[in-house]
């Protein structure tokens, strides 16, 4: 028979400061939010309707007067609370996070597009730390590290148990000095991957021409002025084409997401009415609904989206949209899931939560956690080799041959074209697959 011993009467200190930290925590609720996926907003206080749990603060303050009377090493009250701080946090999903002033700073120059450490976007799953997406030019995509890989082992200390932020901690660094992770891809077998940290410096979007017509656009991450560079791109490559493009690759592969009002700005470019995106959630401030203007930077181009596991949040927003309104044919492979919205609330001392606050759904009501974005299209990943056959004798190869009558030079065997030149295409199945579709589509338009 178990016997149950009443609970020593924790000191009036401990009681006291536990009571002061609740309301203290309450009170930052009401200041202005600097938002990771939300623009600004204040967030009202939620009415309490049920009274303090005060057995549970009892149990509580116990714990820590036994911890500090008993640990076999000294602890003071800021390590206890702030540990306790973190517990509660780490408990409610894998996004909400006690951000300490470096990993608060941390994130303020992520969002910015530059910061020091490796240029990979990391969640958990199964207690390992999972890569969402490597950043384009960083050194983490140049090292073939790729979304799905799970990092078993930062320079040899194993991660299983990690939280997301002590595992970002130690791949950060000064530019210049190495670190090694340990991956396992695919239920294969580990193995390790050494890189030097650099300072990152994150282009957000990119563009180039694929073909005479046909244009490229990339968004590598949603940074505050996304939006602004692709409407700018977009101008760019019009005016390489006379003016108007045949069709467009809007790439959103590896892209794990970022500022939410980037995103809905990327998505106006391309539609001209009609919701876009809207978050729901248990503050009043936090149902939010964003709806297209007329205005269309695009100017209504054959389109098709690119996604993979790696296209994530602010990523799966636009895709959603274009998708909802069949205003893009979406092509790759499933998205990776994340539909929820995270606000990082200042608290003092240069602090800050980072709380998931919201869950957003595309304009016809789809919520994507955990679930994704399907592609209309799917292709897998795949390797293309250029066959190398034997060339053949052409027309032009012929003495005395007649020429074409229409002013053009002739092109013999081995002749260059504008082919030739490399292409991005030529080594990426999925953007060729997705340059054919545009290609047809123009076909069936004009018939």
């Amino acid at each position: 028979m178990l016997q149950l011993r009443p609970i020593a009467r924790p000191s009036s200190l401990a009681l006291a400061v536990l009571l002061a930290w609740q309301g203290s925590v309450m009170a930052q609720e009401q200041t202005p939010a600097d938002l990771d996926l939300t623009p600004p907003a204040e967030l009202a206080e939620p009415e309490i309707k049920a009274p303090l749990p005060l057995d549970e603060l009892r149990t509580f303050a116990e714990v820590m007067d036994r911890i500090k009377a008993a640990y076999v090493e000294p602890v003071d009250d800021k390590t206890l609370l702030e540990n306790a701080i973190k517990g509660m946090l780490s408990n409610l999903d894998p996004h909400s996070a006690y951000l300490e002033p470096e990993a608060f700073a941390d994130l303020q120059e992520t969002t910015s597009g530059e910061f020091g450490g490796l240029g990979i976007e990391v969640g958990i799953e199964d207690g390992f730390i999972k890569v969402i997406a490597p950043i384009d030019d960083t050194p983490a995509s140049r090292a073939g590290i790729e979304a799905g890989d799970l990092i078993v082992k930062i320079d040899g200390q194993p991660t299983k148990g990690q939280s997301m932020m002590e595992a970002v901690e130690q791949m950060r660094g000064k530019p210049g000095t190495q670190v090694t992770l340990t991956l396992v891809r695919e239920g294969g077998k580990p193995f390790d991957v050494e890189l030097t940290r650099s300072n990152i410096k994150v282009e957000s979007v990119k563009s180039q021409m694929l073909e005479p017509g046909y244009g490229y656009l990339r968004i590598t991450q949603f940074q505050v002025h996304s939006g602004d560079e692709v409407e700018k791109a977009l101008a760019r490559l019009r005016k390489e084409n006379d003016g108007k493009l045949k069709g467009l690759v809007l790439d959103l592969r590896n892209n794990p997401g970022g500022v939410l009002q980037s995103a809905v700005e990327v998505a106006d470019h391309f539609l001209t009415d009609g919701l876009i995106v809207y978050t729901e959630g248990r503050i009043p401030n936090s149902e939010l609904r964003f709806s297209a203007n007329p205005a269309n930077a695009s100017e209504g181009v054959p389109l098709v989206v690119l996604i993979n596991g790696g296209s994530a949040s602010a990523s799966e927003i636009v895709a959603g949209a274009l998708q909802d309104h069949k205003r893009a044919v979406l092509m790759g492979t499933d998205s990776f899931g994340k539909g929820s919205v995270q606000t990082v609330l200042p608290l003092n001392n240069d602090r800050a939560l980072k709380l998931t606050t919201a869950l957003y759904y595309t304009p016809d009501g789809r919520s994507i956690q955990a679930q994704g974005i399907e592609p209309d299209i799917r292709v897998e990943r795949a390797k293309l080799t250029r066959e190398n056959g034997v060339e053949t004798i052409r027309e032009a190869d012929l003495a005395g041959h007649l020429g074409n009558g229409n002013g053009e030079p002739d092109r013999p065997s081995g002749a260059p074209s504008a082919a030739d030149s490399p292409r991005p295409q030529e080594d990426d199945y999925q953007l060729s697959q997705a340059l054919n579709l545009l290609k047809g589509l123009n076909l069936t338009r004009r018939q």
